[in-house]
This record gives structure tokens, C-alpha cells and sequence, in this order.
């Protein structure tokens, strides 16, 4: 499986609004329309919200499954390419047969809502 380093080196960055990208045509969900965050956002984890591996969210922009987060800076801000970029999830389009991953940094709000949670440990088969 190639890296998501190297899915993303030919991609626009991060739109600031909820465009679509003029090689792809998919939606960004709605990135943070500030170059910081909110103060009331300090928290990584608040921003991050339920966004965790396998869960699925939903928002006007789409449905889309949590496939990795990033917590690394460095990576973060290489996969959004933004400097001030802390954290990254990287996302997949469910409603899009075609939808390949990608990269997002936009903050939980209240316009996302979980449709499923994200997997828990491993349970046992027995």
C-alpha cells in the first residue's frame, strides 16, 4: 500500500472554505476558515472530537471514515501543507464509490455528526 505521504504530493492544498478542488472535484470537509485555532479549541483532542480510526462522521460535505490520524506535527503540517498544521486525519469519502483518501485538518463542530464510532481493541474470536 503506498504511504499517505506519497497519495498526497500531487494535491492542492487544504482549501480555505468548502470548495472543490479543481483536479478532483471532491469536497473538502470545511476546513478552519482561521490560520489558528480558536481559543476555546486549545485542546488537540477537542479539535481531533471523535475522529478516530474507524469511525464514520458526517457532515454537509459528506460521510466520510476515519482511515488514520496523524498527531505528529511534522507530519501534519506535510500532509496539509500548512506550517501551523498540529494534528491530521485522514479520510475517505463513503458516499463517493471512487473516493480515495485524503487529508483534513478542519476542527469538530457542531455541524459533524459520529455515525459510528471508532473500533474499539481487538475482541477476542472465541
Amino acid at each position: 500500500m503506498p504511504s499517505i505521504a506519497s497519495m498526497h504530493t500531487a494535491a492542492s492544498p487544504e482549501h480555505e472554505g468548502r470548495k472543490e478542488t479543481p483536479a478532483t472535484g471532491r469536497p473538502h470537509p470545511h476546513p478552519h476558515p482561521h490560520p489558528h485555532p480558536h481559543p476555546h479549541y486549545s485542546d488537540v483532542a477537542e479539535q481531533i472530537g471523535p475522529r478516530l480510526p474507524g469511525a464514520i462522521y458526517q457532515n454537509v460535505d459528506g460521510r466520510f471514515e476515519v482511515l488514520s490520524l496523524v498527531t505528529d506535527p511534522a507530519d501534519a503540517a506535510a500532509l496539509l501543507r500548512r506550517d501551523s498544521a498540529r494534528w491530521a486525519v485522514i479520510v475517505r469519502d463513503t458516499l463517493r464509490p471512487d473516493g480515495q483518501p485524503f487529508a483534513v485538518g478542519s476542527v469538530w463542530t457542531t455541524s459533524d455528526y459520529l455515525i459510528r464510532p471508532a473500533r474499539t481493541a481487538y475482541a477476542s474470536a472465541a
